[in-house]
């Protein structure tokens, strides 16, 4: 297995996670990787060399530690970088409580995130289109929302969880966060055993800040679960006890969830518990259950012992130990199980992506271009759209595509807007046939063109079109 250590409190914390391991008897081999801060000040915006992605695609598995990206432009993140590039599309975050040994407000919270780890906004395709306006592409795709969604549904078949539910903001966001919803939708009836449900993400948030024990495991979309599975693991005591996998068809990649934190580097004090539980996430993953349960039950008895760092110190019982000391205690616990606390059993347990369970084959709609939304960059002393409307119009005199509406930040401001709706520079101007039915890509060109000659900058289009005859564009807001 690949192994890197990465920056801050990385390497310290890797070093107990690995003796810890080889102490179970888990029989592994490590081939280590450099990643991160020195990498990146090689000059290599990704963090990570070309020959490391060999080494990655060679073993399969990674187990890596928090690394420091330095501060500025030009830097990409390598998390997202390594998620995407290996095709690691579930993340898949287990939030529970150790109360009363380490404080929660929520002592019986048990929930594990499934976050769809590709698409969204993670693409990180920004613009800065206008002095006033930049915009952040939002991408969504139906395979992508198949794949994550039938990998949480397998995951609680699996784990012998008993709900999936699902996060979107689909009454906003119809298309991308609707697309996601209606898979969801489609896919849950092929798992009648397990029950399932479906939230607007922010009373799901707010219900899972307040009654965690209402879910048991949450499926979202990127962002979502990326904010998500944070507060999640805080509320459950903290984000220093926390692991996570990143599940792909062919790799999987175990980190804990928090950062380098370089001001404490090197002082012996860094809490290794959210990588070794990454790495028995990992355990399970190469299909090792009986090592991952010793290491898990090991941890819990340590925690139940009050042999705690000082990250989760509360002043009372034993002084806090150091992570050596804290990796030493795991060890001598090993073939211990808790007393007080559930018991780990990872026993028919699998987090891998399971054959047979990807995208499904579709027969492709039938698509038809039915207009174009043309936008500009039109920045007047009057921000005046009966003016803009009107110089549209001159422009477009004669040719097959007439204008329909315009729209400021979504909202339409022509026609019949209304004078309170603030307008920046940038517009949304919408043309369709004159007289209904299709149009085509000359049109389009020939409209740019015409817009081009009267002196509008347009600075990005997008084609409206039907698919099946179903609308594959949302209305402006007020249509």
């Amino acid at each position: 297995m690949a192994v890197a250590h990465g920056d801050g409190i990385g390497p310290e914390i890797m070093d107990a996670t690995l003796r810890v391991l080889d102490a179970a008897g888990a029989g592994l081999v490590y081939d280590t990787i450099e990643i991160g801060k020195k990498v990146y000040e090689r000059g290599v915006s990704a963090g990570i060399e070309a020959s490391s992605w060999d080494t990655l695609r060679k073993h399969r598995v990674f187990l890596k530690a928090p690394i420091t990206t330095p501060q500025g432009g030009g830097y990409k993140s390598l998390n997202v970088t390594t998620r995407k590039t290996l095709g690691l599309y579930a993340n898949v975050r287990p939030c529970v409580a150790y109360a009363p040994f380490v404080g929660s407000r929520h002592p019986g919270m048990d929930v594990v995130i499934v976050r769809e780890n590709e698409e969204d906004t993670y693409g990180g395709i920004e613009h800065r289109q206008t002095a006033e306006v930049t915009q952040c592409l939002k991408l969504i795709s139906r395979p992508g929302c198949e794949k994550i969604v039938r990998h949480a549904f397998e995951y609680a078949r699996a784990a012998g969880r008993k709900r999936v539910s699902c996060f979107t903001k689909d009454n906003i966001m119809k298309a991308t966060d609707g697309l996601f919803h209606r898979v969801f939708d489609e896919i849950r009836g092929e798992y009648p055993e397990i029950e399932s449900d479906h939230w607007i993400i922010d009373i799901g948030a707010a219900m899972l800040a307040d009654r965690p024990e209402r879910f048991d495991v949450i499926l979202t979309l990127n962002l979502y679960g990326d904010v998500l599975s944070d507060i999640a693991a805080q509320i459950a005591g903290s984000v220093g006890l926390c692991g996570t996998s990143n599940i792909g068809d062919t790799c999987s990649m175990f980190e804990a969830i928090h950062g380098s934190a370089p001001d404490i580097a090197g002082r012996d004090v860094a809490n290794p518990t959210g990588l070794l539980l990454a790495a028995v996430q990992m355990l399970v993953h190469l299909n090792k259950p009986g090592a991952a349960e010793k290491i898990h039950n090991a941890v819990l008895r340590t925690i139940e012992d009050g042999v705690h760092t000082a990250d989760l110190h509360d002043g009372r019982g034993h002084d806090p130990v150091g992570t050596r000391a804290f990796a030493d205690a795991v060890i001598q616990r090993l073939g211990q199980r808790p007393e007080h606390l559930p018991a780990a059993v990872y026993a028919g347990v699998a987090d891998r992506a399971a054959p047979g369970v990807g995208p499904a084959t579709r027969e492709k709609p039938v698509k038809a271009l039915v207009g174009v939304d043309v936008f500009l960059d039109w920045d007047p002393a009057e921000r005046d759209p009966d003016a803009l409307a009107a110089e549209l119009h001159a422009a477009a005199d004669g040719q097959p595509l007439q204008l329909q509406m315009i729209t400021n930040r979504g909202v339409k401001v022509w026609p019949e807007g209304f004078p309170e709706t603030f307008c920046t520079d940038h517009w949304r101007c919408r043309f369709v046939p004159r007289g209904g039915g299709e149009a085509s890509h000359r049109q389009v060109l020939g409209l740019l063109t015409r817009l081009a000659d009267a002196g509008l900058d347009f600075i990005k289009t997008e084609h409206l079109c039907t698919f099946d005859g179903e609308a594959g564009f949302s209305l402006g807001q007020g249509q």
